[in-house]
């Protein structure tokens, strides 16, 4: 079964999938993860956020790989884990320019169709149930008021142990404009897919969205049973 969870930055998503995952045995997938991996490897490599031709190359000569460790999906870009940088306040203000470049999506894309596989998956980020896996069994898109996710984003930091030196205005500020760029970006934007089912997640605690999600999974599985039995 193929599980995708869209919508904007700090909605909640990967937070949510990762729980899911974790209580239902699915391969869990962040492709935001992925992009900001991209926008690590660009900087590391001094190249400009829209150098999509050198991005390119540099991502052939460090490699991209998630890894499963303790539980916890880690991000190591040329053998060395990075899954803490990927959050900082600069790749967090980069990101959307690297995920916006055509031939960047392009093999992303490609690279989690595979990763999918045949498996029990639950992928999260902004063009899964339109573009990644327009065929998942159920689609999911979390929403939530700019404000509460700025708010989400700060703890997040300091639960991480990153430092920032935003104000949570500064970074509601930051959240609107990226979704701006998001919704606005010629290839795969960000966009509820027509048969996705949309949650508000702004006063939800993160248990209770797990659990709509849950109601969700059982009742497409049901329903995949009774159509099969037919």
């Amino acid at each position: 079964m193929q599980v995708a969870v869209d919508g904007p930055a700090s909605a909640g998503k990967s937070t949510v999938a990762k729980i899911i995952a974790k209580k239902l045995s699915f391969v869990y997938i962040d492709t935001g993860a992925m992009y900001r991996a991209c926008t690590v490897i660009a900087r590391n490599h001094n190249l400009d956020y829209g150098d999509e031709a050198g991005i390119l190359k540099a991502i052939d000569e460090d490699g991209i790989e998630l890894r499963s460790e303790d539980g916890e999906q880690k991000v190591y870009v040329a053998g060395k884990d990075v899954s803490k940088e990927i959050r900082t306040p600069e790749i967090s203000a980069n990101v959307s320019q690297v995920s916006a470049l055509p031939k960047i999506r392009e093999k992303m894309v490609s690279l989690q169709r595979q990763m999918a596989g045949k498996t029990n998956v639950i992928m999260d980020g902004r063009d899964i149930g339109t573009t990644v896996l327009p065929n998942a069994e159920l689609k999911i898109f979390l929403v939530a008021s700019a404000r509460s996710r700025a708010e989400r984003r700060l703890l997040d930091l300091k639960e991480r142990g990153i430092e920032s030196k935003q104000t949570v205005d500064e970074i509601e500020k930051d959240i609107a404009a990226r979704d701006y760029k998001d919704s606005h970006r010629k290839i795969s934007p960000l966009k509820k897919a027509d048969d996705a089912i949309e949650i508000d997640t702004t006063n939800m605690s993160i248990d209770q969205v797990v659990e709509a999600i849950l109601a969700q999974i059982k009742k497409t599985q049901k329903n995949f049973l009774k159509n099969s039995t037919k």
